[in-house]
């Protein structure tokens, strides 16, 4: 099994952070997490956050929600208290 910096690096080559990678993080991260792991994935978060790494799972959400609500449809949204 890779360590958790080796797939930071990875996925920082890349820009892309794959679903079956995002997996691999979480099972790590569950079982086990060094000083040297914990920064590589906090690199990761700030790439993320900035653009610098795109995620799969991410842009399939995004897809998703895209055909639910269409930008161009007409919604209304109902406050709590009018209900």
């Amino acid at each position: 099994m890779a360590l958790i910096s080796d797939l930071v690096q990875k996925t920082l080559k890349t820009g892309y952070l794959t679903i079956e990678a995002e997996e691999q993080l979480r099972q790590l991260l569950a079982t086990r997490c060094d000083l040297e792991d914990l920064n590589a994935f906090v690199t990761l978060q700030e790439a993320a956050m900035t653009g610098q790494v795109k995620q799969e799972s991410r842009e399939q959400w995004q897809s998703v929600r895209e055909n639910l609500f269409p930008s161009n449809s007409a919604w209304c949204y109902v406050s709590v208290e009018q209900c």
